[in-house]
């Protein structure tokens, strides 16, 4: 099974900046492709996460938020 990895972020936000880097650090490593969005280029996706950012979603389901738990996103991928 192939997994979908998105990351909302936005701009100036250093969380964001770490937990992107996890994130493509972990899915270059498994294979997986992963994306990241700018919560701030749509307003319902701003309206929706505000400042819950960086929120990171696996298979179009929530995961996490502000950090990545590395154990738990490569049990999710594996």
């Amino acid at each position: 099974m192939s997994h979908r990895v998105t990351i909302y972020t936005r701009a100036d936000c250093s969380l964001c900046v770490t937990a992107e880097a996890d994130v493509e650090r972990i899915c270059d490593e498994l294979g997986i492709e992963w994306t990241a969005v700018d919560v701030d280029a749509d307003g319902e996706l701003r309206a929706e996460y505000g400042d819950r950012v960086p929120v990171i979603m696996v298979d179009g389901r929530e995961h996490g938020f502000w950090r990545v738990e590395e154990p738990r996103l490569r049990k999710a991928l594996a």
